[in-house]
């Protein structure tokens, strides 16, 4: 049993006898408090998709719940439902656009190491490698001269999501993109 400091996102838990899954977390360290920091979570019931926010100390134990991980590509959309197939098996896992809304801004029909989890055999949320790769799709022009160190500015990569790089990068590159930080990593190898 992980300690509420130790969970991360996308992690299932036992609460209150029902099972959710934690999108979110903040962490703050109350002033004259003698103690750790407060974790507050938002939670979606896997069943009901019920949301509520609770806030635990650090050293809160929580009860982690039983989950499957499965390898998967996004494959096509259904509506308000991303179907997604097991790279396996080909069994196909459809998730509602409201649950995986944020993870959205981080796939392609190509994006490698994405993982659907489940719950009690049904698909909670997803699960996306700590870095991806996607192309500019526009970009102020690259300055030449401009330095990796130099100042920043917007590109809009190809999945709508906004994230500053240097300079002499330009509309049509490939880059990484940290996907918890939402930050510039650097060019992709090709």
């Amino acid at each position: 049993m992980p300690k509420a400091s130790e969970i991360k996102k996308n992690t299932a838990i036992n609460f209150n006898g029902e099972t959710y899954i934690v999108r979110d977390i903040e962490r703050s360290v109350p002033q004259g408090r003698s103690g750790g920091s407060l974790y507050r979570m938002r939670m979606y019931d896997v069943v009901t998709n019920n949301k509520i926010d609770e806030t635990f100390k650090d050293s809160v134990m929580l009860d982690l719940a039983d989950l499957d991980r499965v390898p998967v590509m996004f494959s096509y959309i259904d509506g308000d439902e991303y179907v997604f197939m097991n790279t396996e098996d080909y069994t196909p896992y459809n998730l509602n656009k409201d649950a995986i809304e944020d993870d959205l801004l981080f796939i392609t029909e190509e994006t490698p190491g994405i993982q659907v989890v489940i719950v009690n055999d049904a698909p909670v949320a997803l699960d996306l490698p700590t870095h991806v790769e996607l192309e500019i799709t526009e970009t102020d022009p690259s300055l030449k001269g401009g330095s990796a160190t130099a100042r920043t500015k917007p590109a809009i990569l190809s999945t709508g999501l906004t994230v500053n790089v240097p300079e002499h990068i330009s509309t049509g590159d490939i880059i990484k993109v940290h996907v918890e930080e939402r930050k510039f990593l650097g060019r992709a190898t090709k």
